[in-house]
C-alpha cells in the first residue's frame, strides 16, 4: 500500500507532539488534526537525507512552487503559474500576511461559523474585525448562507475567509456555490482568502474546486492558501503556500516574499516538495483508509451512540458530531474526556454554533477508532 500502514498505540505513545503529550497516558487522544500513521516514504527519505548532511538551515522555496503546480494540475485540473506560488510558515501566517497587505486596520473579515478556532485568534491579532456568517444546516448538508454573505459584504466587510473544504463540518462546496460567492465578492470589492488546506483529502464522491481557478475575475482579488501539512501529516515542519489569483496580488506578495519565507521551515519545504512530487500513491492509500474509517464510524455510532447525529464529511479525517440529543450540556467533549478518558475537540472552540458538538479525529487505526467510540459510549452510560 505504498508504505501506508497503521501504528500501534505503543508506537504512538512514543511521540512527543501535542496530540500525544497534552493529556495523561490514560486518555486516548482523538482531538487535534494529527494523524496516527508513519510518514509517507518519499517524505521520510528526504528528511533523513537532510539530517544526515546537516541540511537544517534557512528555507529556500526551491522547487516547491513547481511541485505544487504539477500536483494541482493532476488532482484538480488547475496549474497555477509558478511565479504566483509563495511559501509561508503555515496557512494562518499566510492569512495574517494577506490581510495586512489587502485590508486596513478595523476592516471586517467574514468567516462561516462554526469555524476553525485559529480564525478567531488571527483576525484580531492583525487588528481586523471578525464578522460571523453562520453556515445553514439543512436536512442533507451544511450550506453557505449567500444572503448572509451579501448582507455582510454590503455592510462594509472587506475580506472573506472561506474555508473549503470546511473545518469542522467537512463540507466541500460545489463550483456553482463558489461562483455565486465570486459574483458577490466582485460586486462589493471583497478580498477572498480561500483556506484549502484539506483539499488533498477530498473523498472520491466530492470534487474540490480551487477558488482562484474559477476565472480571472474571481481571482483578481483572491488567494488560495494551502499546503501539504494536513494530507501528509507534517504540520510541525511549518510550511504552507499562498497562491495569488492575479498578477496584481502576485506583485503585492512578492514584496512580502522574504518575510513570508523567513517564517517557513526549511525541512517543511523539503518535505512538502517530496509529498507533492512523489507522495501521490501514499496519499491514495490514505484516502482509501480514511473512506473506510468514515463509513465505519457511521456504523459504530449507529450501533453504540444512535443519539449522536453524524454526517459523513466529504473531506479530511475530522467528524463533526452533534451531541445535542444527549444530556451532556454545551461541552460534550469535557464529559467524554472526564468520564470516558477520550479526548475530542470541544465544539465551543469553533464558536457559539458549536455548543453541544464535539469534533473527533478518525485519522487513526480501526482498532483505536473502535476504542474511542467505546469510551464515548461508556461515558454516556455513566
Amino acid at each position: 500500500m505504498s508504505g501506508f500502514r497503521e501504528l500501534s498505540l505503543e508506537e504512538l505513545r512514543a511521540r512527543r507532539s501535542d496530540k500525544w503529550a497534552k493529556y495523561p497516558p490514560d486518555v486516548l487522544p482523538a482531538w487535534v488534526a494529527e494523524m496516527d500513521f508513519p510518514l509517507a516514504p518519499p517524505v521520510r527519505e528526504v528528511l533523513l537525507a537532510a539530517v544526515e548532511i546537516g541540511d537544517t538551515g534557512y528555507a529556500n522555496p526551491g522547487d516547491l512552487p513547481a511541485a505544487f503546480s504539477a500536483f494541482a494540475a493532476a488532482r484538480w485540473g488547475w496549474a497555477p503559474p509558478v511565479e504566483r506560488v509563495f511559501v509561508t510558515g503555515d496557512v494562518m501566517l499566510g492569512v495574517g500576511g494577506v490581510l495586512r497587505l489587502t485590508t486596513a486596520p478595523g476592516d471586517g473579515v467574514v468567516v462561516n461559523t462554526p469555524a476553525y478556532p485559529p480564525f478567531f485568534a488571527t483576525i484580531p491579532v492583525v487588528e481586523r474585525r471578525l464578522v460571523e456568517v453562520p453556515l445553514v444546516e439543512t436536512e442533507a448538508k451544511w450550506e453557505l448562507d449567500l444572503e448572509g454573505l451579501e448582507r455582510a459584504f454590503a455592510s462594509g466587510a472587506r475580506a472573506y475567509l472561506l474555508c473549503n473544504p470546511h473545518n469542522p463540518t467537512g463540507r466541500v462546496f460545489e463550483r456553482s456555490q463558489l461562483e455565486q460567492v465570486a459574483e458577490l465578492a466582485n460586486r462589493y470589492g471583497v478580498v477572498v482568502l480561500a483556506d484549502e488546506i484539506h483539499a488533498p483529502l477530498v473523498e472520491s464522491g466530492a470534487v474540490h474546486t480551487p477558488y482562484v481557478s474559477l476565472d480571472d475575475e474571481a481571482g483578481a482579488r483572491a488567494v488560495t492558501l494551502t499546503g501539504a501539512s494536513k494530507a501528509w501529516n507534517i504540520p510541525g515542519l511549518k510550511c504552507g503556500l499562498i497562491v495569488a489569483g492575479s498578477s496584481e496580488l502576485q506583485a503585492e506578495l512578492r514584496r512580502a516574499a522574504k518575510l513570508l519565507c523567513d517564517q517557513t521551515g526549511h525541512l517543511g519545504v523539503l518535505a512538502s516538495t517530496a509529498a507533492f512530487r512523489h507522495g501521490g500513491a501514499w496519499l491514495d492509500s490514505l484516502l482509501e483508509h480514511l473512506d473506510g474509517n468514515r463509513r465505519h464510524l457511521a456504523r459504530l455510532l449507529a450501533a453504540e451512540l444512535p443519539q449522536i447525529r453524524y454526517r459523513q464529511p466529504e473531506a479530511s479525517y475530522l467528524a463533526w458530531l452533534d451531541c445535542r440529543s444527549l444530556p451532556l450540556g454545551e461541552d460534550p467533549a469535557a464529559v467524554f474526556r472526564e468520564r470516558g478518558r477520550v479526548a475530542l475537540t470541544r465544539g465551543l472552540d469553533f464558536g457559539s454554533e458549536g455548543a453541544g458538538y464535539a469534533r473527533l479525529n478518525f485519522g487513526t487505526s480501526r482498532e483505536l477508532l473502535d476504542e474511542a467510540v467505546a469510551r464515548m459510549a461508556a461515558a454516556v452510560a455513566r
